[in-house]
């Protein structure tokens, strides 16, 4: 007999999100949301956006904007969703990732299957937990495009959710660039430095005090490494006020970068009084779009 696989309700609380139960296996017990443009065409990128402790799909598909930019840009959007049945302040379990992200993998597949979307134009993003999620996803999965990790935490940092979990938000771990890279690697060990360079974006508050700031230079370390850069930044500018640094590769191609936003604590930053997100729980008004400087630092454009 084969294993039976948990079938989310379908009364999934996706909000004006469209609910899909039907998406195939899913060991991970999660639950899918989405969001398509009216009238996308097929060949389009696909975003992946993984909210927070304590957040829902809908939180995430609207708070920080991501529903406008699909709209703007003409990609689909998949908003995996976590269930106090499987954690009691919906925390997405990236230090035990297995069984949840394959649960997404079978999503990201029914997107393509549904709505034809690029199989080359993943792209990854979370605040977070589902920014730790978003770590490990890229790890998993060396054909992703691009990433966006805000507040997150390297991936493979903590293995169980209580002391290792913790000790990764608050201080932090230290390893050198070569021990988080091999830990990458170890995930997908047919992974080659040319076979995929994703760009990776990494966002952090300063006054962060849930997932301290050490985790950005840590996530820095892992991501340079994995992709054959050194920890030198190539650029350091200030960008609406928060401190911007991109390290490039031989080719002068900027593959990962990093925002710290100062006087900023745990969340993501939204920019409303320009169009970008609604302010609330964990979605932060501090005048600087990550969402939208995210999808430009990956290069897609506005349709």
């Amino acid at each position: 007999m084969g294993i039976k696989y948990f079938c989310p309700s379908p009364n999934i609380d996706c909000g004006s999100l469209t609910a899909v139960t039907d998406f195939g296996e899913n060991p991970g017990k999660l639950e899918m949301c989405a969001y398509v443009p009216s009238g996308l065409s097929s060949g389009r990128p696909l975003v992946v956006a993984l909210h927070g402790c304590t957040q829902q799909s809908k939180d995430y598909g609207n708070g920080p904007g991501w529903t406008k930019l699909a709209d703007e840009y003409r990609f689909a959007l998949l908003l995996p969703q976590q269930t106090q049945a499987n954690n009691p302040t919906k925390c997405f379990s990236w230090f035990q990732p297995k069984d949840e992200t394959a649960s997404i993998r079978a999503m990201i597949q029914k997107m393509q299957d549904d709505y034809k979307v690029d199989a080359k134009e993943i792209y990854i993003t979370g605040l977070s937990a589902g920014g730790a999620m978003t770590a490990a996803l890229l790890a998993d999965n060396p054909e992703v495009k691009g990433g966006g990790i805000v507040a997150g935490i390297p991936f493979g940092c903590a293995t169980d959710p209580l002391v290792g979990a913790f000790t990764c938000m608050n201080p932090g771990v230290d390893k050198t660039p070569q021990e988080w890279g091999n830990l990458v690697r170890a995930a997908s060990p047919g992974r080659t430095p040319g076979q995929s360079k994703p760009k990776v974006s990494i966002w952090q508050g300063a006054a962060d005090n849930t997932v301290k700031p050490k985790n950005a230079e840590e996530l820095v370390d892992q991501w340079t490494n994995v992709l054959g850069i050194d920890q030198t930044p190539d650029k350091t500018d200030t960008v609406l006020g928060a401190d911007h640094k991109g390290y490039a590769d031989a080719n002068g191609t900027i593959l990962v970068e990093k925002y710290v936003v100062p006087n900023t604590d745990h969340g993501v930053e939204v920019d409303p009084s320009h169009g970008c997100g609604i302010a609330g729980p964990w979605i932060l008004d501090k005048g600087i779009c990550s969402s939208r400087l995210i999808v430009n630092f990956w290069g897609l454009s506005p349709n």
